[in-house]
């Protein structure tokens, strides 16, 4: 294991309400255009299922658990790959943060995803990470465009 904490961590200035921002956070039908067509499913309720599945195979790519829901500012949730090469144990989950700031007319969209240090093949996970950087653009441009 790594000694020093290793998360992805960014922030996106999205032209749009926290609400608006919030919305494509959760519902399954804006997911499915930025993260990599998977559908966000959950009830949203602190300690239930928060399951990622592909909308065109109906696979669960990610699982995890709801941490925080906070409406239209904050959300988390433990994430982990079912179908990765690492034991489906607790000590193997991530977590990832998003934090919502109101800036001016804007919303500025923090996110974090981690802690790579303390899951099995930490770093090599990091390193093959979804792309975070795109998948807040493609976040930001389906928000923006106001698609739905």
């Amino acid at each position: 294991m790594m000694s020093s904490e290793l998360y992805y961590r960014n922030a996106i200035k999205i032209n749009a309400s926290p609400t608006e921002v919030w919305h494509a956070l959760i519902d399954p039908e804006k997911t499915a255009q930025y993260m990599f067509g998977c559908n966000v499913i959950s009830d949203w309720l602190v300690g239930n299922s928060v399951v990622w599945r592909g909308a065109a195979d109906q696979v669960d790519y990610v699982a995890g658990t709801l941490t925080i829901f906070k409406p239209g500012s904050e959300l988390a949730f433990t994430v982990f790959d079912p179908n990765g090469k690492y034991a489906d144990l607790p000590e193997n989950y991530l977590t990832t943060h998003y934090i919502l700031e109101t800036k001016d007319a804007d919303t500025l969209l923090h996110v974090s995803q981690g802690d790579y240090s303390k899951v099995n093949q930490g770093e090599e996970r990091f390193k093959h990470n979804v792309s975070w950087d795109q998948v807040l653009q493609d976040l930001k441009n389906v928000v923006e465009r106001g698609n739905h």
